[in-house]
């Protein structure tokens, strides 16, 4: 099968430092159009999203899974199916000992790509990852994803990752892109 790797801030939801409120969230530019395009397009979407703030202390894991069972609920109401979301709460500096530890699943690593290729018969090649950084692009490359996009919708890019990598505004432009739609 072939998947979209998205990240979550900045990708799904606009930008917020630390996203765990339901009241914060708000998709990017017509992200459900967009998951909508891939997914008609045979793509099965999972999210893979550092969650450092879990780990620093801001908010708690139940935090994270309240606000993931809201957008995840939202989306299926609009026939949008998540096939999983992964997350990594560690961070190398986190205040509480047990997020605290360099760990292989924190994008740029690719371990959350690699653990969803042993539940799932994932296509690489021919799969996607979207993320608003350049670590969740070098984590793609690392796990052999074919192609990594940028979008404009998080975080500031730098101007010579332009050159180094594909750059769209958001999600909704990057689909209608790459698939024609």
């Amino acid at each position: 099968m072939k998947i979209a790797f998205l990240d979550r801030d900045g990708v799904i939801n606009k930008e917020v430092d630390h996203l765990y409120k339901i009241s914060e969230f708000e998709y990017t530019y017509r992200c459900k159009d967009a998951l909508k395009l891939l997914i008609n397009d045979g793509f099965s979407i999972i999210i893979v999203t550092n969650q450092a703030g879990i780990g620093k202390g801001l908010f708690t894991e139940k935090d994270y899974d309240v606000l993931t069972n809201f957008y995840t609920a939202d989306l299926r109401k609009d026939g949008i199916r998540v096939l999983e979301v992964l997350h990594c709460p560690h961070y190398e500096f986190s205040v509480i000992e047990q997020y605290r530890k360099k760990c292989v699943c924190r994008k740029p690593s690719p371990g959350m790509i690699l653990a969803a290729t042993e539940r799932y018969d994932i296509d690489l090649k021919n799969s996607i990852l979207v993320g608003d950084k350049v670590t969740d692009v070098q984590a793609g490359q690392a796990a052999g994803i074919a192609k990594s996009y940028l979008v404009q919708s998080g975080h500031n890019i730098r101007e010579d990752d332009f050159r180094k990598y594909e750059v769209f505004p958001n999600l909704y432009e990057l689909a209608t892109n790459i698939l024609g739609g």
